[in-house]
């Protein structure tokens, strides 16, 4: 016998079990992907911003807006002084150079995210007090960061370190999740980054069934830094 015919003797033997005939085509499936009214479901830019605060918040995450860079500078050498962080990890990125010069910073261990020995970085980002990256998009009904990893931005910054901050840039407020895949999905001709998170709230992660565990795994305080100016580099 065949491996062909021994695959339809098995799947026979299980329809037959559930009484009925075994299936040898695909049932129709009259309904594919998400209803007309949600596609056209968009928000304006403030409307987008105004959302996406309020369910990061509700969801116990801290949102903050910034007008420039150096405003957003001195507010995570704020949260540095109030938690008495040692260590930092952040994102290969022009955007971090300033904290280089702000003396607010001085004492604090600082580690830049990019290529070295995985090992050496995993393990400052298991041990950083803060993590931080630039959020790939953040969607408004949900109150959800979308972070994707690369050479400069490995997935652990968001997931290791005792607080995670995410730098979003306005106009990657989008109003639904499938805005922000559609895009991903245009990247690279359709290959997917090697990790893509959802970051929802602090701790926060759910199985395939759905069921929400709070607290098991990922940053206890999650910060989204919503920075109005355009990010350069």
């Amino acid at each position: 016998m065949s491996h062909s015919e021994k695959e339809a003797q098995f799947f026979n033997t299980i329809a037959n079990r559930l009484g009925r005939n075994r299936m040898t085509t695909p049932p129709p499936q009259p309904v594919r992907g998400v209803p007309d009214f949600w596609k056209m479901y968009h928000l304006s830019s403030d409307e987008r911003i105004d959302l996406f605060i309020k369910n990061w918040e509700m969801l116990g995450g801290v949102a903050k807006r910034f007008s420039s860079p150096e405003a957003l500078c001195s507010y995570i050498a704020e949260v540095v002084q109030t938690f008495e962080a040692k260590r930092i990890i952040h994102e290969d990125h022009v955007l971090f150079q300033s904290m280089y010069q702000d003396s607010s910073f001085n004492g604090v261990e600082m580690t830049i995210w990019r290529k070295q020995e995985e090992s050496d970085l995993l393990s400052k980002a298991a041990h950083a007090d803060i993590g931080i990256s630039i959020a790939d998009f953040a969607i408004a009904h949900t109150g959800t960061v979308v972070m994707t990893s690369a050479a400069s931005k490995g997935r652990s910054l968001s997931l290791l370190p005792t607080i995670f901050m995410a730098v979003i840039r306005t106009e990657n407020i989008k109003t639904r999740m499938g805005e922000a895949l559609q895009e991903i999905n245009k990247w690279n001709d359709g290959k997917m980054p090697a990790g893509v998170h959802f970051i929802s709230g602090p701790s926060r992660s759910a199985d395939i069934e759905n069921d929400l565990t709070i607290g098991v795994h990922g940053p206890g305080i999650v910060h989204a830094l919503i920075l109005e100016e355009e990010i350069k580099g």
